[in-house]
């Protein structure tokens, strides 16, 4: 366990990266941008060429990576709390498969960007009402049985998105590739990530005793009086919320929600009150960093961000593997 002023110390270092993140964000690209320049973007001068840029394309754009990450992390953090599976991330449910196939449905059908993510997210949506409802059947769902039917209705939504794929013109493929691998350009406002990335952290935050409960078991926790089926519930709810509004904006970046919470894991332990705040601002630092990578690194051309998540996440992740960490999900 953590003590109060390392856990602080994280945290404000945590938020320190977060900024220097976006201020990175803003000043990378084609046309390189000054402290000055961002300033002026800030203060709402609309003269200056470069603060326009700024202010009509790259803060969006930063601000929507950061929020994505955040709730991408978050959720992974409640995912593995919720399951007791160090393995668990956002999409290990289905809800990435369905907002693929609801985003690619609509890509096929030719309809315009705000339809394309409302098809992701009434995608995401209905693929949390489904896995919800078969795993609960007429009684109450156990962490298994929960994971079982989330993999089957992934499996059943990538059959689907594979069909979408053979089925495509080739003119269409490019976009559809770019929002499975994940992809910010055409990212729209981000206000819902923002709006969602707040609300879920004051959801979670007064529970986050309870959940260090759970996560020493359902029996335990019941003996302590934490009101575990509801609990449960609420957790796999917010989860799925937060999830569904970072894939219907960003597409499905993968390794962000898996990765994040063991490294910060390993830096603070597992004390939830500490470890989802950390976790939000250490997945939108990531996001936000790859983000800019993927849209400078080859510029003018792009690269999808999820192709840079998971070229950090798969060697990070084996090297976790190697480590003993201080606290698990379980």
């Amino acid at each position: 366990m953590p003590t109060r002023r390392r856990a602080l110390l994280v945290i404000l270092l945590l938020a320190l990266l977060g900024l220097a993140s976006l201020v990175i964000a803003l000043a990378a690209g084609s046309l390189p941008v000054s402290a000055v320049d961002i300033g002026r973007a800030l203060l709402g001068d609309t003269t200056d060429v470069a603060a326009e840029v700024v202010r009509s394309l790259r803060l969006p754009r930063a601000l929507a990576a950061f929020a994505c990450g955040a709730l991408l992390a978050l959720a992974g953090a409640l995912m593995q709390v919720l399951l007791r599976n160090p393995l668990a991330d956002p999409y290990v449910l289905g809800i990435s498969g369905g907002a693929s196939v609801g985003a690619l449905g609509a890509m096929l059908l030719g309809l315009p960007a705000l339809l394309v993510h409302g098809g992701a997210f009434s995608g995401a949506l209905a693929a949390t009402l489904l896995v919800f409802g078969l795993a609960r059947g007429e009684g109450s769902w156990t962490q298994t049985r929960l994971l079982l039917t989330g993999v089957i209705v992934a499996a059943g939504c990538g059959a689907v998105v594979a069909l979408i794929l053979s089925i495509a013109p080739e003119n269409k493929l490019r976009g559809m590739l770019f929002w499975l691998m994940g992809d910010l350009s055409h990212a729209a406002s981000p206000a819902p990530a923002l709006l969602m990335l707040a609300l879920g952290l004051l959801a979670a935050l007064p529970f986050s005793r309870d959940l260090n409960l759970l996560a020493r078991g359902d029996l335990t926790a019941r003996a302590l009086g934490v009101p575990v089926a509801r609990l449960r519930g609420g957790v796999y709810v917010l989860a799925a919320m937060a999830t569904a509004v970072a894939v219907t904006t960003t597409g499905a970046v993968g390794f962000v929600g898996l990765v994040v919470p063991h490294l910060v894991r390993l830096a603070i332990g597992n004390d939830q009150r500490v470890l989802l705040p950390a976790a939000a601002l250490a997945g939108g630092v990531l996001l936000t960093l790859a983000d800019t990578l993927a849209r400078t690194i080859v510029a003018p051309q792009q690269l999808p961000v999820g192709v840079l998540t998971a070229l950090i996440g798969v060697p990070v992740f084996l090297y976790l593997l190697t480590r003993s960490p201080r606290g698990g999900a379980s």
